[in-house]
């Protein structure tokens, strides 16, 4: 079955005729063309396809379309600027908490909707929120260091951390 979906993807509205069994993850990328949004495991469990859906870290693999009409979805693609980095990004670089890159799109969007729930996160917050993020490159220790150095930097920055 096809249905419209009414959308807003990183500030873009969008309306589109989608079928009812695609995730979240398939419209990003298939009908859109975000591919920054990673398929992994397609069962929620690496958190490759984390996005953040009305104001809220999902794993898009697990949200079929039928449930985003009306919904504002941010992806990694809607961080930057042009050139210019959301300060996440760059302390992810920074940091060095990007290694083969696969994972890193889903560490960003999970630690934006960190810092838009928690400004000041304690190092225990920031593990726990990326708990369901897998890396298997880092180490994970470059990757909180990222984090909590992008919400020092960002303390005195108005929310939200996106559009």
């Amino acid at each position: 079955m096809i249905g419209l979906v009414d959308v807003r993807v990183n500030g873009v509205r969008i309306r589109r005729h989608v079928p009812g069994h695609f995730t979240l993850l398939r419209f990003l990328r298939e009908s859109e063309g975000l591919t920054g949004t990673k398929c992994g495991c397609e069962i929620g469990e690496c958190g490759a396809c984390t996005v953040i859906m009305d104001g809220v870290a999902v794993n898009s693999c697990l949200v079929l379309t039928a449930e985003i009409d009306g919904s504002e979805i941010w992806t990694v693609e809607g961080l930057s600027h042009g050139f210019d980095l959301h300060p996440i990004q760059e302390a992810f670089l920074e940091y060095d908490a990007v290694h083969c890159g696969f994972c890193t799109p889903g560490l960003v969007m999970a630690a934006v909707a960190l810092l838009n729930e928690t400004p000041d996160p304690s190092e225990d917050e920031i593990k726990n929120f990326i708990a369901g993020n897998l890396c298997r490159c880092t180490g994970y220790l470059p990757i909180i260091k990222a984090i909590a150095e992008a919400a020092y930097r960002l303390r005195d920055v108005p929310r939200p951390l996106l559009a």
